[in-house]
């Protein structure tokens, strides 16, 4: 089944609910709000919402668990919504009991699947694709994250100008938890004045954000590990999260094959009118760049997914998981 974007998702609710739902893509934050839109979708007219609504990880819970509420009929409801995440956990033995189920959904219920990625060598990834509504959310790109954020302002009631805009999208990247996140907190900080300001920016979102997405990426990319993991442990002791690390860390690699697609098909020009950078990093990252293979970029982008799946996953601690990650990326 082709995919849907967040746009066409939204015009397909406003026909009606699907029964199965496939929310596939790291950008978490747009996935979440997707996931909620589909189950008020269902449960509008729903009053024992709390009967009607079930959510499983299947690190912790079985699948059958899962589908044994689908198939349960709602209460005082045309429909039920049950939500699967964590499908790295699914058994194989297991896989034909979901199978058997996306097969034959029960009519009064909406199922939505939740997954970062999938495993295409499983049987249930190729039904999946096949039988779900499926909704891809990659991670946004500079020019897709500033419109985001404009929206963002815009429902604070805050003003922040392009060029602000855009060195905020620098320091903190496209994650837009973290681009959500730094936004309220700068409107809150604007409120009296209802405009961000360039040295609010500087103020607030501060030097770690720098290091993040210049220094550190910068270490990784020239193979220095002892700088990186420096830069690494100083990031960790002045707070920010491990999670934001590995986002921030991935966001670089995108960018850097995005990048790398744009050299070559438009040059330098082409570059810099899709990806914000200040002009004092514009020479050195052409540099990096050219010295940068395709199958390097896509060896970072894998590590980092993979590093960002052991975190959410609980294996091994999260410190130890970045280094690790530092380590293999800077070698």
């Amino acid at each position: 089944m082709k995919a849907l974007s967040r746009s066409e998702l939204e015009r397909s609710l406003r026909e009606g609910v699907r029964p199965l739902y496939l929310l596939l893509g790291s950008e978490v934050y747009l996935r979440r709000v997707a996931s909620q839109a589909i189950t008020e979708a269902a449960l509008s007219r729903t009053l024992l919402r709390e009967f009607n609504e079930s959510a499983f990880s299947l690190l912790s819970d079985p699948v059958q668990s899962a589908i044994a509420a689908a198939e349960q009929l709602p209460m005082m409801s045309d429909m039920r919504v049950v939500r699967i995440r964590d499908f790295a956990k699914l058994r194989d033995a297991d896989e034909e009991v979901l199978i058997r189920y996306l097969n034959n959904p029960a009519p009064s219920t909406v199922m939505i699947f939740i997954a970062d990625d999938l495993d295409k060598r499983k049987k249930s990834t190729k039904v999946l694709l096949d039988v779900c509504t499926v909704v891809e959310f990659p991670p946004l790109k500079d020019a897709e994250a500033k419109t985001w954020s404009k929206t963002r302002l815009k429902e604070l009631k805050i003003t922040a100008d392009d060029q602000v805009l855009s060195e905020i999208i620098r320091l903190v990247g496209t994650d837009v938890q973290t681009l959500s996140n730094e936004l309220d907190k700068l409107a809150s900080a604007a409120a009296n004045t209802g405009r961000i300001t360039p040295e609010l920016v500087d103020e607030l979102i501060g030097r770690s954000r720098e290091l993040s997405n210049f220094e550190l990426g910068d270490h990784l990319m020239a193979g220095n590990r002892k700088r990186a993991l420096e830069t690494l442990h100083r990031l960790l002791e002045d707070g920010a999260e491990p999670v934001m690390l590995v986002g921030l860390i991935a966001g670089n690699y995108h960018r850097l094959a995005l990048g790398k697609h744009l050299l070559a098909r438009g040059g330098r020009d082409e570059v810099f009118r899709n990806i914000s950078l200040p002009p004092f990093k514009r020479d050195s990252y052409i540099s990096t760049l050219q010295r940068s293979s395709a199958e390097k970029i896509a060896r970072g982008i894998q590590l980092t997914a993979a590093t960002d799946l052991a975190i959410k996953t609980s294996q091994a601690t999260p410190r130890l998981q970045l280094e690790m990650l530092v380590c293999e990326l800077a070698s």
